[in-house]
């Protein structure tokens, strides 16, 4: 797992030990990041269930202003500081380690872009969108909340003030892109 564009290009990020998470792959990496970099610079990110941390350390490589990383597992939280350390970007950065939804539930500040990529097959993509649209103030106006799930997990969501913009396949990775309406 490497950094593929930005201040960092080319640094090697720390994969978290054993096989709880499942890392974003480069051929997903890099068409994410060819349809966020416009808006890139100057965004403040939430990535949850953030692993190694590898798309919201790519997000600052590629000139966000700050991301705040969330996993429940230290394992995953020491391993995102270790990645930060060697790309750089620790000043640019907030790591917890929390329950995802708790935070959702009590946190105050907005983001420009949530990013979503939770453990496979249990429906917690789903669980994140309803408590991101029950609390809408979590993303900024016209901001985004891109989910990352395999395509078997997909179904329809109907999400008050959010549109499902475009939907992305990459072999068995597909991206969801919720853009807020107001």
């Amino acid at each position: 797992m490497r950094i593929i564009g930005g201040t960092a290009k080319g640094r090697k990020l720390l994969s978290v030990p054993g096989s709880t998470t499942r890392p974003i792959l480069d051929r997903v990496k890099a068409p994410l990041f060819d349809i966020l970099r416009p808006n890139l610079p100057e965004m403040e990110i939430l990535d949850l269930f953030a692993g190694s941390g590898s798309v919201g350390i790519e997000a600052l490589s590629q000139g966000a202003k700050h991301c705040t990383f969330l996993d429940l597992t230290s394992k995953a939280t020491d391993t995102i500081k270790e990645n930060l350390q060697t790309c750089d970007l620790r000043g640019k950065a907030e790591v917890r380690t929390t329950d995802a939804f708790a935070y959702l539930r009590k946190a105050k500040r907005s983001f420009d872009l949530i990013y979503v990529a939770p453990p496979q097959y249990e429906n917690l993509w789903v669980e994140a969108m309803h408590h991101i649209a029950e609390r809408p103030h979590l993303v900024e106006s016209r901001g985004l909340v891109v989910v990352q799930i395999d395509p078997k997990e997909y179904e329809v969501l109907s999400l008050r003030e959010f549109d499902l913009e475009q939907e992305r396949k990459y072999g068995n990775t597909m991206l969801l892109f919720f853009r807020k309406t107001s």
